[in-house]
């Protein structure tokens, strides 16, 4: 089974999220394609300890930034194989934008994933973006009331 964890970390009146654009539709596929933004994370790996440990990763990964991991938020189960947890997260440090992942490395399994752009969204813009998934983007904009 693959386990996706994510947080959704407050920063500067707004959200730190991915920036996907020119994200390319593969044939047959149902993945996301074109522009839209998702809750930075990963999957979990053989030496996390912990989903919180693995948000913690993945974030500084892709971000560039240290955060404290709060409490969990939601969590959704696609199927057998695939289930994901999105984590609510505090900002420590780091600059953010200063991530090393594979997702910027230039791999060329990477080359029709687009751009990945680690982006501030203002709280009040969360209801115009196409934020995946849209699943934990409704809970969102109730309980964090956008």
């Amino acid at each position: 089974m693959r386990i996706r964890v994510a947080g959704l970390i407050e920063m500067e009146n707004g959200y730190a999220l991915m920036h996907r654009i020119n994200v390319k539709k593969k044939e047959g596929s149902t993945q996301p394609y074109g522009e839209y933004y998702v809750f930075p994370g990963g999957g979990v790996e053989n030496n996390d300890n912990s989903f919180e440990e693995g948000v913690k990763r993945e974030v500084l990964e892709e971000f560039g930034i240290e955060v404290d991991v709060k409490q969990k938020l939601y969590s959704r189960k696609i199927n057998d194989d695939y289930e994901e947890h999105l984590y609510y997260c505090i900002y420590k440090s780091g600059k953010l934008g200063t991530g090393s992942g594979p997702e910027f490395s230039g791999d060329p399994k990477y080359i029709d994933r687009g751009e990945y752009i680690p982006t501030i969204v203002k709280k009040d813009e969360i209801r115009n973006i196409r934020l995946l998934p849209e699943e934990f983007k409704e809970k969102m904009i109730i309980d964090f009331k956008l």
